[in-house]
């Protein structure tokens, strides 16, 4: 079957599925219509709704897991709080490559950065009784918003676009006011935008968190991947930018799934300042049977969960930070690849007459990496998404992402190669006569 679809069978799947309307359906209810589409038609989709890794995974992680394998580990239930060996060459790596010192006590393996937030969630959120919960400095990651829901707990959210540099204070502010927030949450660099904050914004975020006293969630799924600067030499500025330089009130969320390629495995890390860990909030005994963050953490939030992070994976994560604290692994030009085709792909949208929503860091343009985003003159993000599922391409809308720019939609270079281009750009060709501006 030729490209664009038959409208009749798009149609007709669109309506057996259970998506209301695309500008609002998850990820996962866009991948299983693109699936559909695919197996119906026999035409191969260009991907870009999922942020799956598109480089195999690191060797040294594979050979370490193997070989723990072989081991037994698989048979004995690991350590609830990580096994020494991770825990170490975590606290060598956040020392090495954002230049801040924690113990190893306070670094946690969790099944992905998915319970990571989860587990975070179920601790921070609960040391005040009288707080409601999260303020998201979107756009963000939709499912953390799913699972504060999931546990309960309210929440606020802004689109940070036009409160950049100076003007992000004033803002955060005018939340911070209300006495509510327990937590600030961001990406960065940002999923789905790709901005990254400056040193005057995370300065900016780490003031106002000490002055009213909340613990600030730094998500860095997307660790080291501004290809703007080299973040790749162990102990060598320029350093991953966080905000841990400027409080202690912090966690950081380190996931091994894309910068290691490392998903399947459901591995990520959590980092506790010193600070943090040791607080005590009597809020928290609602819940747990210590009030000292750090224990309930452990044994109320995470052992609620899951008995332990899979035992193999975490002697495989431990393997592969250890290559990168050694310098035998460079980490950031192993995933530059992404960077290479987020390039080549805007020049096609482009010249397609697509536009990129979110243009600008600041004063400067949008770094090419793992996500970038688009519009298209005349079309919401409903209609964007029809045409381009019609046209073999999927994606997901910015308004799931709490992005106030309702047209606009994330593209994901992940899973699409080089060789792939030439398929890419004869659908926007088709796309772009079909749809004149």
């Amino acid at each position: 079957m030729s490209i664009p679809i038959d409208r009749k069978l798009f149609e007709k799947r669109l309506k057996e599925s259970s998506i209301n309307s695309l500008a609002t359906a998850s990820i996962r209810e866009i991948k299983k219509l693109a699936d559909t589409l695919e197996k119906d038609t026999g035409e191969k989709f260009i991907r870009m709704e999922m942020g799956i890794p598109g480089l195999p995974p690191l060797k040294e992680g594979v050979d370490a897991q193997i070989e723990a394998l072989k081991k037994g580990v698989a048979a004995i239930y690991p350590d609830i709080q990580g096994v020494p060996e991770l825990k170490n060459e975590i606290s060598r790596f956040v020392k090495l490559f954002l230049d801040i010192d924690v113990k190893p006590e306070h670094c946690v393996p969790t099944v992905g950065s998915m319970m990571g937030a989860f587990v975070v969630f179920m601790t921070i959120n609960r040391m005040w009784a009288d707080r409601e919960g999260t303020l998201f400095i979107d756009p963000g990651f939709p499912v953390q918003k799913q699972q504060c829901k999931v546990l309960g707990h309210d929440y606020m959210s802004f689109d940070v676009y036009n409160y950049r540099g100076k003007k992000l204070e004033a803002k955060l502010r005018e939340f911070l006011d209300t006495g509510k927030v327990s937590s600030i949450l961001y990406s960065n660099p940002n999923n789905p935008t790709w901005i990254t904050f400056t040193e005057e914004e995370l300065e900016i975020i780490g003031k106002l968190a000490n002055e009213y006293d909340v613990i600030v969630i730094e998500d860095l799924a997307y660790f080291g991947m501004d290809f703007r600067k080299d973040y790749s030499k162990p102990g060598e500025p320029p350093y991953q930018p966080t905000v841990a330089k400027y409080t202690d009130n912090y966690v950081l969320l380190i996931s091994s799934s894309k910068f290691f390629s490392y998903a399947g495995e459901r591995i990520a890390i959590i980092v506790v300042s010193d600070g943090v860990w040791d607080r005590r909030e009597e809020g928290l005994l609602r819940y747990y049977t210590s009030d000292r963050v750090g224990d309930a953490l452990i044994f109320g939030a995470v052992y609620s969960l899951s008995s332990g992070t899979s035992h193999s994976a975490q002697y495989a994560l431990a393997a592969m930070l250890k290559a990168a604290n050694d310098g035998k692994v460079n980490f950031v030009e192993y995933v530059k690849p992404y960077g290479e085709k987020a390039k080549v792909m805007k020049k096609l949208f482009t010249k397609y007459g697509f536009k990129i929503v979110y243009d600008k860091d600041l004063d400067q343009p949008i770094a090419d990496g793992f996500y970038f985003t688009l519009s298209y003159p005349g079309m919401d993000a409903d209609k964007l998404l029809e045409e381009l599922l019609l046209h073999g391409i999927s994606a997901i809308s910015l308004v799931i992402t709490g992005s106030e720019r309702k047209e606009g939609i994330r593209a994901c270079t992940s899973l699409i190669q080089m060789e792939d281009m030439p398929v890419l750009e004869e659908r926007l060709k088709i796309f772009a006569k079909n749809n004149p501006v």
